[in-house]
C-alpha cells in the first residue's frame, strides 16, 4: 500500500492540478511532503517500537494511512491535500520503520533473507500497481480514487494485523525525547532546505537551513552517547558489516533513485509520451524485482550477502552505462495501439531491476542480522531514514540538473507530463541528463565498494547480537 502510492500519485498529477486549480510551484509539494515526512519520523518511531512494541505501531500506521487515504480523496483544495498527504505519510513511517524489526523478530537470522525478499516483492509490486492503477483509476473514475483504494486494503490490513502480529516482550526503558527532537529538527531543517533548493534554486534562506541542520546533527550524536537508551543506537553502529551496510543503502539510495526521476524526464520531455506510456517502460524492472528478489534473499541466507548486495550494485552501473546511450532522436516504436516503446529503456528497466532485486533484501538482511535484539526498532528506522533522505536527494539531483538546462519551472512540467521539448533545446536537456547519469554512476561505484568492504556476516545464528541460539529458541521466544 505505501509502495503503490509512492507512483500512482505521478500519473494522476497533472489532473489533480487541473482539477483543484492549483500552480505547479505548490502542487509539487503533494509528492515531496511525503518524502519528507518519511524521511524526518522513521528513525524516531522505530526506536519508539523497540519500547512501546512495535507491532500495534504497525497496525496504527495502516490505520493512520487509510484515514489518510480517505481525506485525501474527499479534499476539495490543494493545501489540504497537501496536510493529509502529510498524515498519510506519517502512516507509513509506522509501516516503514516497524517492518523491518518485525520481520527480524519473527524470523531466525538464517531465514532473514529471504523474508526480505518477499517483503521487497511487497514492494516492487505494489510499486507495479500503482503505475498501472494511477493511469487507468483517475481515466476511469477520477484522481480520488487513487486515495479511495487504500481504504479496503486498509482495513484488511489492520484486521490482519490484530489478528496474527503479537507483541516481542520487551524491556521498558526511557524514551529519549531530546533525542527525537533533536534528530527531527535536524533532519526537517536539511531535507526543506533541500526540497525549496530543488523547487525554488539556491537562496540564502535554504542554505542556511541546511547548514543549521547539518550543524545539530553532531549535537544529536554528543547527547545520543550520554543517554541510557539512546534514539539510535551507536554501539551497534561500531560493527562493521552494520556501519558499511547502512552506508551503502544510503549511497544507493541517493545514486539509483535520480536515475528513474531522469527517465520520466527523458520519455516525456524528449520523446514525448505520456505519463502512463512513460511509466509502463519502466515495468520490466519492477517485474523482474518483484519474482527474483525472494530467490536472492534465499541465496543470501545461504551464502551472506557481500557478494549479492556488490553484484546486484554492478548491474544497476550496467544499466547507467545503457541508459547513457539515449539521445534526443532515439527511436519509438508503436507496439500496441497508443503505446509506444523504446528498447534500450526496457532493456536498462531489466537489468536495473535484477541489479534492485539483489541488493535490497540482501542488505536489508546484513543490517537486521548484525544488531541487537534491542535495537531492531532504532536500526530498521535508521534505515529506512538513509534511504528516504537519499530518495529525497535523488529527487534534488535530477531537478537541479534538469534545470541548469532548462527553466526550473519547464523541468517540473515535464517531470508531470505536462510540458516536452525538441530541437537543439531537447539536445541540449539530454546532455544534461548524461551528467546527472554519470554523477549516478560515480555515487553507485561508492556504494559498490562500500558493499563489497563491509566484509562477511556469519550465516548461522550462532553468535548473532541479541539472537537466540537455535531456530527452536527463536520461536520460543516469539512465542
Amino acid at each position: 500500500m505505501g509502495a503503490l502510492d509512492s507512483t500512482i500519485v505521478l500519473l494522476a498529477f497533472p489532473t489533480i492540478v487541473t482539477s483543484l486549480h492549483a500552480n505547479i510551484a505548490t502542487a509539487i509539494w503533494i509528492i515531496l511532503i511525503y518524502l519528507l515526512v518519511l524521511g524526518v519520523t522513521t528513525t524516531p518511531l522505530g526506536r519508539i517500537g523497540d519500547i512501546y512494541g512495535r507491532s500495534r505501531l504497525f497496525i496504527s500506521g495502516f490505520a493512520l494511512f487509510t484515514v489518510g487515504s480517505a481525506l485525501c480523496g474527499f479534499s476539495t483544495g490543494i493545501e489540504s491535500l497537501i496536510l493529509f498527504r502529510g498524515i498519510q505519510a506519517f502512516g507509513g513511517s509506522l509501516l516503514q520503520a516497524n517492518s523491518g524489526a518485525i520481520i527480524a523478530d519473527v524470523f531466525a537470522r538464517k531465514e532473514r533473507g529471504t523474508a526480505f525478499g518477499f517483503n521487497s516483492l511487497g514492494f516492487t509490486g505494489g510499486a507495479m500497481i500503482g503505475i498501472v492503477l494511477g493511469g487507468l483509476l483517475t481515466t476511469l473514475l477520477g484522481w480520488q480514487y487513487i486515495f479511495f483504494i487504500n481504504i479496503p486494503i486498509g482495513i484488511a490490513a489492520v484486521i490482519l494485523g490484530i489478528a496474527y502480529l503479537k507483541e516481542v516482550p520487551r524491556k521498558k526503558v526511557r524514551v529519549d525525547i531530546v533525542g527525537a527532537i533533536l534528530l527531527a529538527i535536524a533532519l526537517s531543517l536539511i531535507s526543506y532546505g533541500a526540497v525549496d533548493f530543488a523547487g525554488e534554486g539556491l537562496t540564502i534562506m535554504n542554505l542556511l537551513f541546511m547548514i543549521i541542520g547539518a550543524a545539530i546533527i553532531p549535537s544529536f550524536m554528543i547527547y545520543e552517547r550520554k543517554f541510557s537508551s539512546p534514539m539510535v543506537d551507536f554501539e551497534a553502529l561500531k560493527d562493521r558489516v552494520l556501519k558499511f551496510s547502512l552506508s551503502a543503502a544510503f549511497i544507493q539510495g541517493l545514486g539509483y533513485f535520480s536515475v528513474v526521476f531522469l527517465l520520466v524526464l527523458y520519455l516525456q520531455g524528449i520523446l514525448g509520451l505520456t505519463p502512463l506510456n512513460a511509466s509502463l517502460l519502466l515495468i520490466p524492472g519492477y517485474v523482474v524485482g518483484s519474482f527474483i528478489s525472494p530467490i536472492m534473499g534465499r541465496l543470501a541466507d545461504r551464502y551472506g550477502s557481500r557478494k549479492i548486495t556488490t553484484l546486484g550494485i554492478i548491474f544497476l552501473i550496467v544499466a547507467i552505462l545503457i541508459y547513457l546511450t539515449l539521445r534526443a532522436d532515439s527511436p519509438l516504436y508503436t507496439v500496441l495501439p497508443g503505446f509506444k516503446v523504446n528498447y534500450t529503456v526496457l532493456v536498462g528497466s531489466a537489468v536495473a531491476g535484477l541489479g534492485t532485486s539483489m541488493f535490497f533484501p540482501a542488505n536489508n538482511r546484513a543490517v537486521m542480522s548484525n544488531v541487537r535484539a534491542g535495537s531492531y526498532g532504532s536500526i530498521s528506522g535508521l534505515l529506512r531514514t538513509l534511504q528516504n533522505i537519499g530518495i529525497l536527494g535523488s529527487f534534488v539531483i535530477a531537478i537541479s540538473v534538469a534545470s541548469a538546462t532548462i527553466p526550473r519551472a519547464v523541468a517540473f512540467q515535464i517531470f508531470i507530463g505536462t510540458s516536452n521539448l525538441s530541437g537543439d533545446v531537447s539536445r541540449v536537456f539530454v546532455m544534461g541528463i548524461d551528467a546527472a547519469l554519470i554523477v549516478s554512476l560515480v555515487l553507485l561505484v561508492i556504494a559498490g565498494i562500500l558493499s563489497f568492504q563491509k566484509g562477511e556476516e556469519s550465516i548461522s545464528d550462532a553468535g548473532a547480537p541479541g539472537t537466540p541460539k537455535t531456530d527452536k529458541d527463536q520461536s520460543d521466544a516469539h512465542k
